[in-house]
């Protein structure tokens, strides 16, 4: 006989954190999924401009900013959005490049990630896949509390990538790629990988705090 998993484990909170690749500014978002309840963690921005045309250390402070976002909220999954294929060859290596060091982070930690196409996160959000990051913002406010919108110019990577999550989260966590660890299941089996219970305190804390403004 099928055996089915309970109400009480459907219902679990899931992290999710979603990303929006980019060299000059990267956006992020972490959201917490119980049931068909989303709460916003945090969204913001990486913003890279002021290392100029130095790729490597941009891409060292991809990878350290993830580390320190993973350890901080615990995602269990990762959403990405897939580079939008331009005429320009040396722009798209490099935002490549970006996206595999946000990838590889969360690898690093085990968590399962999964790439969505820009189209495919706008149509998701919006209903349109040729939706602007404007409409894409707009949107999200009518679904999500989120700070407001005299605010929200400077936001707009960071809303493309809490779009990215959200629309992670209406997929219901399909397709996920390379590995089904969570971060927290990483270190329940690696106690002597980092300081454990302190980044348990700090996601537990974060979860607890209304949404973080960028």
């Amino acid at each position: 006989m099928a055996t089915y998993p309970s109400p009480a484990l459907l219902d679990l909170p899931k992290i999710i954190m979603g990303i929006d690749p980019g060299t000059q500014i990267m956006g992020y978002a972490v959201i917490e999924v119980t049931g068909q309840r989303v709460q916003v963690l945090r969204y913001d921005v990486i913003n890279l401009k002021a290392f100029g045309s130095n790729h490597a250390v941009k891409l060292k402070k991809i990878f350290d900013r993830m580390i320190q976002l993973i350890e901080e909220y615990l995602p269990d999954e990762l959403a990405i959005e897939a580079p939008f294929y331009g005429a320009n060859v040396q722009s798209m290596l490099k935002l490549g490049r970006a996206q595999g060091v946000a990838i590889a982070a969360c690898l690093s930690r085990d968590i399962p990630f999964v790439e969505y196409a820009p189209t495919k996160v706008k149509q998701s959000v919006t209903g349109s896949g040729a939706a602007s990051k404007e409409q894409v913002a707009h949107m999200l406010r009518q679904t999500l509390t989120l700070p407001p919108m005299e605010e929200a110019p400077k936001l707009l990577d960071a809303t493309d990538a809490l779009a990215v999550a959200l629309c992670h989260h209406y997929q219901k966590g399909n397709n996920v790629k390379a590995g089904g660890k969570s971060w927290g299941k990483f270190l329940a089996e690696n106690p002597d990988k980092m300081a454990a219970p302190v980044a348990g305190k700090k996601a537990v804390a974060a979860r607890k705090k209304p949404v973080a403004k960028a």
